[in-house]
């Protein structure tokens, strides 16, 4: 059994990972490297048999010794600044972390895998949607061969960091697999993007910030989706190529938003003692979540609509994601009326 390392593994979709990893790989070693930013938590990890490194994945000596000390034959790279609205308002980070990160580790996995006459071996980089524009409302969704137009800061760094995986598989030999998926979501996300957020306001009695007229498209993939993938890609992938990776759920946000309000007044309907929990919630007193409702200035440069052919992952590897999105939405809700101590403590670094 391959020897991982994990970089971002104390992240949203890195720490949902590892614990599907180790569930179906029990034997296996898990190495994460993670630089516990604002997006990385060490509780995220609890319960894990991984083994927790805290360190920047621009340090590239270090991933050169955790690869050789650790005898790793398989790199699965999440690490990477992901909300849009960060980077337009600081674009270095994402440079930084997404391009010079990513150049740090294809450069570490280079020295050691490929040093002498090399060793079995397989850099996963995994991407998004995002490098490939927006859709018309008629156009065909994203395939492996649409060409890259991104247009925040974000998507721009992760296609150049895209672009530098296949450059190390093309010029120097580095097997790798890139998978580019859409939006994720599920446990242990981040409360700046859309679900959780809107969950914690509703929750709190704050209102719910809605986009521009709140008709942006996206595909909706749960993240234990995400992670089957992701392991059918290291088993089964043909390095140098890439696999999309969707949730077969397309929908605007405002439906998305609707369904997130819904699933919280079911939820104070049905379980005891929501209501003396979080008294400020609307659905504390009987009201609807939707009450809370507000339509804010569209984000600059917003793409209007995603959405993912998954045709080859299909064909290719077997995947088929397991989960719609109406049992995906509620069991991620129950998650987080369920694991208030790990979210309470990142409420306050969150402004809606």
């Amino acid at each position: 059994m391959a020897n991982l390392l994990v970089t971002g593994g104390a992240g949203f979709i890195g720490g949902n990972f590892v614990h599907y990893w180790n569930a179906r790989h029990p034997d296996a070693r898990v190495v994460v490297l993670d630089a516990l930013t604002y997006a990385g938590n060490r509780s995220t990890l609890e319960g894990s048999k991984a083994e927790l490194v805290v360190g920047d994945i621009r340090d590239t000596a270090l991933v050169e010794a955790l690869l050789r000390d650790h005898e790793i034959t398989t790199l699965v790279h999440f690490a990477a600044e992901s909300h849009v609205d960060r980077s337009i308002s600081g674009p270095d980070a994402f440079i930084d972390t997404n391009i010079l990160g990513t150049n740090s580790l294809l450069k570490a996995a280079r020295a050691v895998w490929l040093a002498g006459s090399g060793v079995p071996h397989r850099f996963h980089h995994i991407s998004t949607d995002e490098v490939f524009g927006s859709l018309g409302p008629n156009d065909p969704a994203f395939s492996e061969t649409t060409p890259y137009a991104p247009n925040s800061p974000y998507s721009a760094s992760k296609a150049a960091s895209d672009h530098l995986v296949r450059a190390y598989h093309h010029t120097f030999g580095l097997e790798v697999t890139t998978s580019n998926c859409s939006n994720n979501y599920g446990p242990y996300q981040y409360p700046e993007k859309l679900i959780p957020l809107f969950l914690l306001n509703a929750l709190h009695g704050r209102n719910l910030p809605i986009y521009g007229d709140g008709m942006n498209v996206r595909d909706w993939l749960h993240v234990e989706d995400h992670c089957r993938g992701i392991e059918a890609c290291l088993a089964r992938g043909v390095p140098g190529e890439t696999y999309n990776i969707g949730g077969g759920a397309e929908l605007p946000n405002m439906t998305v938003i609707d369904r997130v309000c819904t699933e919280v007044d079911c939820a104070f309907a049905e379980v005891d003692g929501l209501a003396q929990r979080y008294p400020d919630a609307p659905a504390a007193r009987g009201e609807p979540t939707a009450s809370l409702k507000t339509f804010v200035t569209d984000r600059a440069g917003h793409d209007r609509r995603y959405a993912i052919d998954e045709t080859k992952a299909r064909a290719e590897l077997g995947y088929a994601p397991a989960h719609t999105f109406e049992d995906g939405l509620q069991q991620t809700l129950r998650w987080y009326l369920d694991n208030e101590q790990w979210w309470r403590p990142l409420v306050g670094q969150v402004q809606a």
